[in-house]
């Protein structure tokens, strides 16, 4: 679900202390294992169930175990109720490091028991309302091979828990590239409940076309060497030869674009140019690789997953397509060539790392695409492509706070896709939080979050890094004390895969990072102050 759209792309020490105290391998003697740890969970949960809304013809799945350096846990769970899906059903439960309860964090408290769950509304009506919608964001324009594919649920995300349809309507629009939507509706009264966008969209050695020439872990096979490395889960690249996927996203495809890994035979890929294929795929392995040694470095998580397991990468994909994608059905990240004119590929460093961004967090919280809890699903995606621009310290790409800076063309009009520092500098999006925001598109409604993470990390005014002037204002006429971006990244991660749930609103994200910068620094200290500080200043109270 990769979320940059065309148009809408929208101290050392300190920082040593604290990749110790989040890395797996901290303290481990002491820590319980995963198992332990389920175990522990499991029994709180049969003892607390009625307290935590799990009452007859529910059941929980583990999605994600995040184990801290003292031994205290925190599991998340997902929810089905009479074997439909919850949505909104997500948990994470907190538990002390001597396994006793300490809390829990829960999308929707709302008691969840229906009368009924056959639907009045017929599945082919759901699929047509769908269909109808996904049309309707393409007037004029002759979708071919529109599927629809309505799934029944339990929607606990809009209010009192009721019986819905959610629906994936994909098809190929005149260029023959993939556009998809997702439609939630009451299965019995017919109205619509939701919608939103199912793609998730942003973009040896060998010669990128954004990074210059960047080292490569690559696999000998026979006389010649595949573009995967062995040393990130098996991560490669394949070339899609601008076919695109003959599917309803989100489900088994029918025929999926090829992503056979690329081999060269002297281990020296692409030109830099776009006249060789190979270039494209150095920038999308490039970003690969540094995602990867971003989370590992910084956050002791090893992959998307966090299981050490790779993902993959098509290049190429589709005719002259504007965008990028992370899809989790099949675990890798797809980017288009772009149309020359708005944008060149869409491979570059900070889409890379927004890209696999969405998959942690469909990992972690899975921010509901929609709504505040879209903006912020998009936001941790900026923040994160940023913090690994920053990171990986490419004199040729240096890290600064805007996004997409190297794929946009002159015909799109402005220098980037997004701005973190004055998220309004693009025309669409806000720098303070208003009751409206959430009816924002979420690459804008983004604003919020992305504006919150600039001033947390570099503070309020105007300032130059890496040549790139920005000056961030401040929405309460405040002065904001930057904290820098190594522990930005710490507490918004911990916040991520803590606390927040695919409900969380800003203000629920309010209260997430400042729980998340309590666990880290305390609450008399000050990172815990600057995170409040660095949030009013955004207008989130």
């Amino acid at each position: 679900m990769s979320r940059i759209r065309p148009y809408a792309l929208a101290a050392t020490t300190a920082a040593a202390l604290l990749a110790t105290a989040l890395t797996p391998t901290a303290g481990a003697a002491g820590r319980p294992t995963r198992a332990a740890a389920l175990a522990d969970a499991a029994a709180i949960l049969a003892e607390r169930a009625g307290s935590l809304g799990l009452g007859p013809g529910q059941e929980t799945t583990v999605r994600d175990v995040v184990i801290d350096a003292d031994g205290g846990r925190h599991i998340r769970y997902d929810r089905t109720y009479r074997e439909l899906p919850v949505l909104g059903g997500d948990f994470v439960l907190h538990v002390t490091p001597d396994g006793a309860y300490e809390g829990a964090d829960r999308a929707t408290t709302a008691p969840i028991s229906l009368p009924s769950v056959t639907p009045a509304l017929p599945a082919p009506e759901a699929a047509d309302a769908a269909a109808n919608a996904l049309r309707a964001l393409h007037p004029g324009e002759a979708l071919k091979r529109l599927t629809a594919k309505p799934e029944l649920v339990v929607d606990a995300l809009h209010g009192a828990p009721r019986l819905a349809w959610r629906t994936r309507a994909a098809a190929l629009d005149e260029r023959g590239n993939p556009v998809a939507r997702t439609v939630l509706t009451d299965a019995r009264s017919g109205a619509r409940i939701d919608a939103w966008d199912t793609l998730e969209t942003a973009a040896g050695d060998g010669r990128s076309l954004y990074g210059g020439t960047v080292p490569l872990q690559t696999t000998p096979t026979g006389s010649s060497y595949a573009l995967k490395d062995p040393t990130r889960g098996g991560t490669y690249t394949g070339d899609a030869a601008n076919q695109v996927d003959l599917c309803l996203l989100g489900t088994l495809c029918v025929t999926r674009a090829p992503a056979t890994v690329l081999t060269d035979a002297d281990n020296h890929w692409g030109d830099g140019t776009t006249a060789d294929r190979a270039s494209a795929a150095v920038d999308a392995q490039y970003g690969t690789n540094v995602t990867w040694d971003y989370f590992k470095a910084r956050h002791g998580r090893a992959g998307i997953a966090g299981d050490g397991k790779g993902s993959y990468n098509r290049v190429h994909y589709g005719n002259r397509y504007n965008n990028a994608f992370w899809d989790d059905s099949c675990f890798c990240m797809t980017y288009g060539d772009g149309d020359g004119t708005t944008f060149g590929p869409l491979v570059s460093l900070d889409v890379a790392g927004h890209e696999m961004s969405h998959g942690v967090t469909s990992k972690t919280a899975n921010l509901t695409y929609t709504g505040e809890s879209g903006g912020l699903n998009e936001a941790t995606s900026d923040i994160f492509g940023t913090l690994v621009e920053f990171h990986a310290a490419n004199p040729r790409d240096p890290g600064d706070w805007l996004i997409g800076e190297k794929i946009v063309r002159p015909g799109f009009g402005r220098g980037a896709l997004r701005y973190m520092d004055r998220p309004s500098k693009d025309g669409d999006s806000p720098d303070c939080w208003s009751p409206t925001v959430a009816t924002l598109d979420v690459h804008y409604s983004s604003g919020i979050g992305n504006h919150f993470a600039y001033l947390l990390a570099e503070g309020s005014g105007a300032r130059t890094i890496n040549g790139v002037a920005h000056n961030s204002p401040t929405c309460d006429g405040s002065s904001v004390t930057g904290i820098g971006r190594a522990k930005l990244g710490a507490i918004w991660y911990r916040a991520l895969t803590v606390y927040m749930t695919s409900s969380t609103t800003y203000a629920g994200a309010r209260k997430a990072t400042l729980d998340a910068a309590r666990d880290l620094y305390g609450t008399d200290s000050a990172e815990y102050r600057a995170v409040g500080a660095a949030w009013r200043a955004v207008g989130v109270n």
